[in-house]
């Protein structure tokens, strides 16, 4: 299993068939390994950054019923809201004093967040912050929509394709919503000349290393500046709530491989990560990943922004927040970088 290691290190590939053995191994060897040349390429590429992305979780009402989600439209318990302008703005002030270079703004598909009442809240943050990344995670919308939120000053946006198999993906989501779809607006969202990422559940329902394998090769064929994966984390309310839901050891794995096939890449320690275990982030940033994601979402909203059960740090204010990972991530080796941190090879090669 090391040789694979030593393989997936020095050319960036593997063949399914070995790619399958690395990611089903047992052996700690191959893991410590991995872990080991995954840290020297993202040192490589990164330094010992850590870049912070401050998240603002706008709304948890959604019009889709993905099987998973403790915010999909039939969980009639979800407690919902949504953000105004002002709060919004208002988290964005409190970032910008602590620190943050970069505002990621997601929700759920709420059809009140249309084009018009997104833009002059992104127009504003785009003026008012010009030093910064602005960041959407809002799921599918039109080509037009993508377009005008660009223009309004938008630069990167989150869409995890969370399954690139179609059998896979019409298993966790509903008849209405297709694979192809999501894929066609990643591959808008490039054209547009967004900073895209995607990613994908590890330990889904009915998940097989195959449909992994097929994760591994969609990104290949997208090329995303961004790479989100984290544990699947069951919801209560929902029929995947008696499912164990993705491991610590799978998780680690894959996120060495992404940073071994991807050197480039900005790889979050995720907060589903963080939930599996309690030092499953620092994991994470030992094993590749460079991004972290504190919550700049008003205490209040916290609990009730609930994709899956247990999820951490609902209960803390923004500083707090803050603080804790910057010591989780001294704590490991690595310092937070003040700065917006766009992928290295944005714009042919040049960081931004």
């Amino acid at each position: 299993m090391t040789g694979l290691v030593e393989k997936l290190y020095e050319t960036g590939d593997l063949a399914d068939a070995e790619l399958k053995s690395l990611i089903e191994t047992g052996d700690e060897s191959a893991a410590d390994l991995l872990k080991k040349r995954a840290d020297e390429v993202r040192r490589r590429e990164y330094g010992d950054k850590v870049f912070l992305r401050g998240l603002i979780e706008i709304s948890s009402y959604c019009k889709n019923d993905c099987l998973y989600c403790g915010i999909r439209r039939s969980n009639k318990d979800a407690d919902r809201y949504r953000l105004t302008h002002e709060d919004i703005i208002n988290c964005c002030e409190n970032g910008y004093e602590l620190g943050f270079r970069t505002f990621v703004m997601q929700g759920g598909e709420d059809s009140y967040f249309t084009d018009e009442v997104m833009c002059p809240i992104i127009s504003e943050i785009r003026e008012k912050y010009p030093d910064c990344a602005i960041t959407l995670s809002l799921g599918e919308r039109s080509y037009e929509s993508y377009k005008k939120m660009k223009e309004a000053g938008a630069d990167r946006y989150l869409l995890r394709h969370e399954a690139a198999s179609d059998e896979l993906y019409q298993k966790l989501h509903p008849e209405e919503m297709s694979l192809a779809n999501r894929k066609e607006c990643l591959f808008t969202l490039k054209k547009l000349g967004y900073q895209v990422g995607a990613g994908f559940m590890v330990g889904a329902p009915y998940q097989t290393t195959e449909h992994l394998i097929a994760d591994l090769r969609f990104l290949q064929e997208l090329s995303p500046q961004m790479i989100g994966i984290g544990p699947f984390v069951p919801h209560h309310n929902t029929q995947f709530a008696a499912e164990k839901g993705g491991t610590l050891g799978l998780t680690l794995r894959l996120l060495g491989i992404l940073r071994l096939m991807f050197p480039k890449i900005l790889l979050p320690a995720t907060t589903a990560l963080g939930t599996i275990s309690p030092i499953g982030r620092e994991l994470g940033l030992q094993t590749g990943c460079n991004v972290v994601m504190p919550n700049l979402s008003p205490v209040r909203v916290r609990k009730k922004y609930d994709l899956y059960d247990n999820k951490i740090c609902t209960g803390e204010e923004a500083a707090e927040c803050r603080g804790c990972l910057q010591r989780r991530i001294e704590s490991v080796g690595f310092k937070v970088a003040a700065e917006r941190g766009d992928a290295i090879d944005f714009k042919q090669g040049e960081s931004k």
